[in-house]
């Protein structure tokens, strides 16, 4: 019996000891603070305020010198709203658009684009964010860039025959004669990604009704003797262009305007007007991927022919 009572005092005090070891550990764990916010989902579409697109610019610049054009551009956009509204923004981290630099690694959708994509979606419903990007893309595809040059005038400024990294980037090095690491052609995408974020937050506030749209005037065309012009319906709209005639022959094709998705048709406007003044008909093939863009290219052509010797 002694030894029994030994054995179980014993065991008591180290079943005791190994207790209290347990209450110690639990007591050194911290507590994980649960706010409110913190434990609810967020409701998508995200809340908008409204922002002034000069406060976006810096942030998007320096951005892109820390992790690249979609990093700086969402950075610079959630980091905004992270100050304006804090939750849901602050639960998002802007390294994961860190992946989109150099175009996705592999030189297609400019990554400054693709960090705003991400944060349009993120605001907007889905048809709307469609819409949005789409006059997104076309201001790309249609302006001098960089406009934002914190750090001096660039050589030159270029317009971005398509969505793509690589072509944006190719036409800049081309016409400014710089290569891929010159420090100029990387303050010119640090620009491009200032530029890009204010660009996003201009369509958001006109969506959201905190800004107007601006009207645009038209500017009456001067035509030329031998120069007509022509319309007809694309992918996404009205599509113009101007016919130059040399004689009876068609010696130039330029398209003043389109509403079609750019980066998608973009293998039309390279090479039906090309195709057409080589064949000397609008009777070409399309281009692959953009069937009704080359029709419309071909239809508005036509529509200027018919207007010959009129």
């Amino acid at each position: 019996m002694n030894m029994d009572r030994r054995l179980f005092l014993k065991n008591s005090a180290k079943l005791a000891a190994a207790a209290a070891a347990v209450g110690s550990a639990v007591m050194a764990v911290p507590a994980i603070a649960e706010t409110a916010e913190e434990t609810k989902a967020p409701v998508y579409p995200f809340p908008y305020v409204e922002v002034d697109p000069d406060e976006v610019m810096q942030a998007a610049y320096d951005g892109y010198f820390e992790n690249g054009c979609c990093y700086g551009a969402a950075k610079a956009l959630l980091g905004v709203m992270r100050e304006k509204v804090g939750f849901p923004y602050n639960m998002i981290p802007a390294e994961m658009f860190a992946n989109g630099k150099e175009g996705y690694t592999c030189g297609t959708l400019c990554g400054a684009l693709g960090g705003a994509v991400g944060f349009i979606g993120l605001v907007c419903e889905p048809e709307a964010s469609r819409e949005i990007v789409k006059k997104l893309f076309a201001w790309y595809c249609s302006t001098e860039l960089p406009i934002y040059q914190p750090e001096g005038e660039a050589p030159c400024k270029t317009v971005a025959p398509s969505v793509n990294c690589v072509d944006s980037v190719s036409t800049f090095m081309t016409a400014a004669n710089v290569e891929r690491k010159d420090p100029i052609r990387k303050r010119r995408c640090g620009g491009l990604t200032a530029d890009v974020a204010r660009k996003t937050i201009e369509l958001l506030n006109i969506h959201f009704g905190y800004a107007e749209e601006p009207v645009e005037v038209p500017v009456e065309e001067t035509l030329a003797a031998n120069e007509y012009i022509g319309v007809a319906q694309g992918f996404g709209g009205e599509t113009k262009v101007k016919v130059t005639m040399d004689g009876d022959k068609i010696a130039k094709i330029e398209v003043l305007s389109h509403n079609d998705t750019p980066g998608v048709c973009d293998p039309a406007y390279k090479t039906i007007p090309d195709a057409i003044i080589a064949a000397q008909s609008t009777k070409v093939d399309v281009a692959s991927g953009a069937t009704v863009s080359s029709n419309g290219i071909m239809a508005a052509v036509e529509d200027a022919l018919s207007k010959v010797g009129k």
